[in-house]
């Protein structure tokens, strides 16, 4: 498959696959148990896959030192100030040193490597995500974790603009916000940022596995 570069060299990016999202005992915007157990699931899958292949995995973690570093966003201020949106609890989400910012555990490793300094959608947004990727020589990018039609679809575009090569899992991502606002961050993507695929699609594709024996 032409993925667009000549020598695919992959990582997998992790989006928020943390206990503020996927835990209902501690979650603060969650999606529903059923998401979160199927995402947990796949994720589990593909990472157990990508590590035996030499793939690293990077998480993803969004974090903030106090509510005024939410409520800087504009946006986000109006649906803080909305009882019925389901991001009204977005002024509380995963303040630093509470239990939301905890990767789930069964999908963290110790050989994985974390970026914990996320504030916005954009993964790439104020993290030095760009310099970790690009002094290990990745060019392609295995984007999964939550939610679909925002930290996901923001950081494939973001991904996209910087010339990575893109490949979102589609089993392996989901949403707070429905199946329908899933489905149309993934008709965005595949329209004009990067592949969507399964996770047995993107075990099939033997230009991903790194070289045995070969360093990360």
């Amino acid at each position: 498959m032409n993925l667009g570069v000549d020598h695919p060299k992959a990582a997998v990016i992790a989006i928020d696959l943390h206990r503020g999202h996927l835990d209902m005992d501690v979650a603060t915007m969650p999606t529903s148990p059923e998401v979160a157990k199927k995402v947990i699931a796949a994720n589990r899958r593909l990472f157990g896959w990508c590590r035996e292949n030499g793939i690293p995995v990077i998480h993803q973690i969004t974090g903030y030192r106090d509510e005024a570093e939410i409520r800087a966003n504009a946006f986000w201020r109006t649906r803080a100030e909305d009882p019925g949106n389901p991001r009204k609890n977005v002024m509380r989400h995963n303040i630093l040193g509470g239990p939301g910012c905890t990767v789930i555990p069964e999908l963290r490793d110790s050989c994985d490597w974390v970026v914990d300094t996320k504030k916005r959608y954009d993964c790439f947004l104020g993290t030095d995500l760009d310099f970790l990727l690009r002094s290990h020589g990745i060019n392609t990018l295995l984007i999964t974790g939550v939610n679909t039609n925002s930290c996901v679809l923001a950081t494939t575009t973001a991904a996209n603009v910087r010339d990575y090569a893109v490949i979102v899992v589609e089993d392996c991502v989901e949403t707070m916000d429905g199946p329908e606002l899933h489905k149309a961050g993934l008709a965005c993507i595949r329209t004009a940022f990067g592949f969507v695929m399964d996770t047995d699609a993107v075990m099939g594709l033997g230009v991903l596995a790194a070289p045995k024996g070969a360093a990360a």
